[in-house]
């Protein structure tokens, strides 16, 4: 490996790694204000939502057959591999089909 691949490499980790730990620093030593903290604490649904409602309008029907075979199976199983594998199946027929 060249060795400016390497050094970007390893500063792009540093930089990750600083920006993730310095937040962890920032709210041991300040207490942010209740509102901050009920946003922080509410914050990963809505983002996993948004994610999740991009996706499905880009792929279109298939995605929506794709998650709701998901949802059925890990509801009736519990099972996360039998929910992935199965959505990916579904996405795989509604495809064929649409």
């Amino acid at each position: 490996m060249r060795p400016d691949v390497l050094a970007a490499i390893l500063g792009m980790a540093a930089v990750t790694y600083l920006c993730r730990a310095g937040g962890y620093a920032v709210l041991r030593a300040v207490r942010p204000p209740p509102f901050v903290e009920a946003m922080l604490r509410n914050l990963p649904g809505p983002i996993f939502t948004a994610y999740v409602a991009l996706a499905l309008d880009r792929i279109g029907w298939p995605g929506v057959a794709g998650s709701a075979a998901v949802i059925l199976v890990q509801r009736a199983t519990g099972n996360l591999s039998a929910s992935i594998i199965t959505g990916v199946a579904a996405v795989w027929a509604a495809q064929l089909v649409f």
